[in-house]
């Protein structure tokens, strides 16, 4: 596993290398920038990004959105002190794979990071009532998007079925199993469920079916 950081402060790069290189994980770069960040997660590939939410100049955030926006689909875990309902909600909807605490236990790091690799949406587990008020539309900002409902409904029977089970945060091997259908099959009907809807990521997906009514159960994938 490939992991590219970015966070502004040294002392936390410099634990979070030594930590995931402790555990057989390569850190391709570590950078202190979003900027540097972009340039680095384009050139060098990695498997996974690990991005801060507060940084100087260029937010988590807006860092998260350029990568978006430059076509980069490697999955984002923010790793931050945020707990703020806004933190979480703009980087589930501007297409991040995740988002954890950096007061996590340092043993949940990597099984989180394959996890995210695996498909699976990797929430911090003290902010999943955040997450439930967010999905349900509690928080005065999770409104559906203009035309979802429409969107969804261009959805064929078996690409609702899917995201029913995305909701869920189950991952493509586990929706393959659940639907007797290959992991091949599942990653096509992904892939034009969020054509459809519009939207980056299976976790984006999921908070708009939750809103949708479409799943009993929020999506967190840990």
């Amino acid at each position: 596993m490939q992991v590219l950081l970015i966070d502004d402060h040294t002392l936390v790069r410099k634990g979070l290398e030594q930590l995931l290189q402790s555990r057989g994980v390569e850190v391709v770069a570590s950078v202190g920038n979003g900027r540097e960040g972009i340039e680095q997660a384009m050139a060098l590939k990695p498997d996974i990004i690990l991005l801060d939410v507060k940084m100087p100049e260029m937010s988590g955030t807006e860092t998260l959105k350029q990568l978006r926006a430059a076509g980069v689909t490697t999955p984002v875990l923010m790793l931050t002190m945020s707990r703020e309902e806004s933190d979480l909600q703009a980087a589930l909807r501007n297409g991040a794979q995740g988002y954890l605490l950096k007061d996590m236990d340092h043993e949940d790091l990597v099984p989180a990071l394959q996890d995210a690799l695996r498909g699976n949406n990797v929430v911090a587990k003290e902010l999943i009532g955040s997450l439930t008020r967010l999905v349900q539309g509690q928080s005065g900002r999770a409104a559906s998007k203009p035309g979802t409902a429409t969107a969804i409904s261009d959805l064929t029977p078996r690409e609702l079925e899917i995201l029913r089970h995305l909701a869920e945060g189950q991952s493509n091997k586990g929706i393959a199993r659940a639907l007797d259908i290959t992991d091949g099959t599942v990653k096509l009907h992904v892939k034009s469920i969020l054509r459809k809807l519009g939207v980056r990521s299976r976790v984006e997906a999921a908070v708009l079916a939750v809103e949708q009514g479409l799943a009993k159960r929020t999506s967190t994938g840990s």
